[in-house]
């Protein structure tokens, strides 16, 4: 058998299966080989000149070492033989397998592996990888007790070596309406205002110039505030698509995603700042930052995010999704009609109920977002940083918050007396002024801030009403706004000793 850098890990082992150990005493990197499945996966696409290179070893001197090792335990000429031709890999089709493959390849990327030569151990090992595994696998690294930063530091990589059996995917094509088609409508409205951005760009020249940069300043600022709104896209992902997601315990990809989020929004920071500071060459610089940045985060949620989504969650989480949307708004469009009442005038099928995400506690009270007990309820009231009290529909005093931040003082006997009754003399017109407009619907707030024994107090008056507009009480709050009058600046880091 004659010995070069093609030759296969795989085939010079099962000719020479001392050499494992040989090779394990050249390099600490060898005892994967002593792993069955990595030895079945990367032993067989891996070359000695692969192996070379991730053990830093020099091909000529490792492939000189091993024909003597050979010549010396076998008494074998290793190199009168003609060269044996490299095995020829098939693709894994074991589950199990193929995911201990993937997972080894990007824990060896993690370890500083040579980047073309762990894409070349992909490609013989696996064909046509769903994004869904992709996702799972670095789920199950974090599990393990890899950090999320550390992911997210090599996330670009990932993709970078998965690409091209992405690309032979299609994308996700759900139906109008359905919140991943509007997550894809948003991401073509992005695509086209980074393209008239970078357009922009070119014409204010490379360094930019300050000439260039003041003709151009208020096409380039509005397409600045238009690119901002990208803002929305991610917060609508955190907070309706990343719970459902989190609720099957699948929260490695969300918070490395959210975390890239957060990089994003600090580059559009740094541009608004750079901007409004006229600083041409600093603006330009975080601009293209953030257009790289958001390019890829497209890339990743088109072939990774979304697919493993629509994989993951039923119809009724999806109509959970779909149902909180609004509340948070939309980055450039307005969602297309369609999903699920379309589908489901076609099937004649009700609307599926969505699913509970917590599980059901004894006693607790069905509100609109959420489910609390009683004693949660309470909890929540008496320690919020204001007072409360409600006044029912009847003008009587229903309730007040009994907390630590009390202002003004209150007890048990004034719950259910007329609350004009609360106030002195001088003050019943107020009252009467206040209850009179919210019940008339043409006040939906009042205000008023006094100085009390050497505290900024801060007293609003709000009347509730019902889902049909009609008065239901009114809710006072009371706050002490001195300490948080002198604030100042930014506190961003937890000052806690």
């Amino acid at each position: 058998m004659e010995l070069n850098a093609k030759t296969k890990i795989d085939v010079l082992l099962k000719q020479f299966p001392f050499l494992e150990d040989f090779l394990i005493s050249l390099s600490p990197k060898f005892k994967g080989l002593k792993n069955p499945i990595m030895r079945k996966t990367m032993g067989k696409v891996a070359s000695l000149e692969m192996a070379a290179s991730v053990s830093g070893l020099n091909i000529d001197r490792l492939i000189s070492s091993l024909t003597t090792e050979i010549e010396k335990q076998s008494g074998q000429d290793a190199t009168s033989s003609e060269t044996s031709p490299a095995s020829q890999t098939e693709p894994l089709t074991d589950p199990k397998e193929r995911q201990a493959a993937l997972k080894g390849i990007i824990k060896d990327l993690h370890d500083g592996g040579d980047m073309e030569i762990l894409k070349q151990r992909f490609k013989n090992l696996i064909q046509g990888v769903e994004a869904p595994e992709i996702a799972k696998i670095e789920q199950e690294l974090m599990n393990e007790g890899m950090p999320a930063e550390e992911i997210k530091r090599l996330c670009d990589v990932h993709v970078e070596i998965f690409k091209e059996a992405l690309e032979e995917q299609d994308r996700p094509d759900p139906p109008m309406g359905h919140p991943i088609h509007t997550y894809m409508k948003e991401n073509r409205a992005s695509e086209k205002i980074m393209s008239d951005t970078s357009m922009l760009m070119g014409l204010l020249g490379q360094p930019p110039t300050p000439e260039a940069f003041e003709d151009h300043r208020q096409a380039l600022g509005e397409l600045i505030e238009q690119l901002s709104e990208i803002n929305t896209h991610y917060t609508r992902k955190e907070n309706q698509l990343f719970p459902m997601l989190e609720a099957h315990h699948f929260t490695g990809p969300s918070q490395v995603m959210w975390s890239i989020h957060d990089d994003i929004r600090a580059h559009m920071k740094q541009t608004r700042e750079a901007f409004a500071g006229n600083d041409p060459t600093q603006t330009l610089t975080c601009l293209k930052e953030a257009i790289q940045a958001i390019r890829d985060m497209v890339y990743k949620e088109e072939h990774i995010l979304f697919p493993t989504s629509l994989d993951m969650l039923t119809d009724s989480e999806w109509v959970k999704v779909k149902e909180g949307e609004a509340d948070i708004g939309f980055a450039w469009v307005i969602p297309d009609k369609g999903w699920p009442d379309e589908i489901l005038k076609d099937t004649g099928a009700p609307a599926p109920e969505p699913e509970e995400v917590l599980q059901d506690v004894a006693g607790a009270l069905g509100l609109d977002t959420g489910r609390l007990t009683l004693e949660q309820i309470n909890l929540m009231l008496t320690h919020l940083p204001v007072d409360l009290t409600f006044v029912d529909e009847n003008d009587r005093v229903a309730y007040y918050s009994e907390g630590p931040e009390r202002i003004f003082p209150r007890s048990p006997a004034i719950i259910g007396r007329e609350v004009r009754n609360c106030h002195p003399p001088k003050s019943v017109h107020l009252v009467n002024k206040i209850l009179d407009a919210f019940k008339s619907g043409s006040r939906d707030s009042a205000a008023f801030w006094i100085e009390l024994g050497g505290k900024f107090i801060y007293i609003r008056y709000f009347p509730l009403r019902d889902a049909k507009g009609h008065y239901r009480g009114c809710l006072e709050v009371s706050q002490d706004l001195t300490e948080i009058r002198k604030l100042e600046g930014q506190n961003r880091l937890l000052d806690w000793e």
